[in-house]
């Protein structure tokens, strides 16, 4: 089963704990942000795992990624929150995760620090595999060649990882993000290996779906820019579902955005799950996206709204009865 190491200080005490013993002798190491975890980071973990042998394998990825530190106004939306992205992780079955918080001491590494105090000090790396456009320390200086170089004097192996592509696009969250804003969600799926999703827990709102007759589960986004915003048909889904339900699937429609027309500040995630009426606060669910219906936009007050909305229902209604028999039922 993987493990996840959070933070620089549980790695420095590897000699005291019998649960990470199995780094004593070594590891095969990839790092990267792994945002949206695609198949690019599966053909890498794949290949991963293959060279690993006998050592463990280990995957490194920084909290938060090092853009959002430098610049987080520049910095680009996330695909995944944090604990999608280890779900995701751990269905790639790989033995560790090792979560470095990307802080000051962090980011003033050069690239000679970076390798020994990390790579070799703490993980004792022994085999390095890299993505093509891989660069760390200070200043970015290290690279393929740098690494190569200081392989050959500690005695580790390092690897490149060509490029992966999809009929000739390269797979990386750069391109799912592109699909996304284009709302092309059946490209970002098969360049994600899975459908587009978004899961938290559910939190309370201000019950203004409520009282126009169309109660929501809501999630906070906690982020600063969302990789998609308007309305969509969706599913939802998680085990918190299931065992209130009875069922693995839900149908439902949801806004992702900051709600205009009621003058909204949070960035929030409502959804509206189609004939079900339960408790879902405090509980982690899955929102699957599966179609666009149309961007967020301000209306003229709530019945403008509530008009809207209900429209949206039909839409997604027969969106679901073309494509998903049990997403139409009434």
């Amino acid at each position: 089963m993987m493990q996840l190491i959070r933070g620089f200080n549980n790695c420095l005490s590897l000699a005291q704990s019998p649960q990470l013993s199995a780094l004593k002798n070594g590891c095969a190491l990839t790092i990267g942000n792994f945002d949206g975890v695609h198949l690019g980071h599966k053909a890498l973990v794949d290949r991963l795992k293959q060279k690993a042998g006998d050592l463990p394998s280990v995957v490194m990825i920084f909290e938060p990624q090092p853009l959002e530190y430098f610049s987080p106004d520049k910095a680009p939306a996330r695909l995944t929150h944090f604990r999608d992205k280890i779900t995701a992780l751990k269905s790639f079955k790989i033995d560790y995760v090792f979560c470095v918080p990307f802080n000051h001491h962090i980011a003033k590494l050069t690239a000679q620090e970076f390798v020994e105090d990390l790579l070799i000090n703490v993980l004792n790396v022994k085999f390095l595999l890299i993505g093509d456009d891989f660069k760390f320390g200070a200043n970015r200086q290290g690279d393929m060649a740098f690494l190569t170089h200081y392989a050959d004097k500690q005695h580790f192996v390092v690897e490149a990882l060509n490029t992966i592509t999809l009929n000739e696009e390269r797979i990386s969250s750069t391109s799912i993000r592109k699909a996304l804003m284009l709302d092309d969600l059946d490209h970002a799926s098969s360049l994600l290996g899975r459908p587009y999703s978004i899961s938290g827990r559910v939190i309370h709102g201000d019950k203004i779906g409520a009282q126009l007759g169309f109660p929501t589960a809501n999630i906070s986004m906690n982020r600063i820019k969302s990789a998609v915003n308007g309305v969509y048909a969706v599913h939802i889904t998680g085990s918190d579902i299931e065992h209130l339900s009875g069922k693995s699937t839900l149908y439902g429609i949801a806004n992702i955005g900051f709600r205009p027309t009621v003058a909204g500040k949070k960035h929030l995630l409502e959804v509206f799950i189609f004939d079900e009426s339960f408790n879902l606060y405090g509980k982690h669910i899955t929102v699957v996206l599966k179609h666009k219906i149309r961007s967020e936009q301000k209306f003229d007050g709530l019945e403008a709204l509530k008009s809207q909305i209900q429209s949206d229902i039909e839409a997604t209604r027969r969106y679901f009865g073309e494509n998903d028999k049990n997403g139409s039922e009434n």
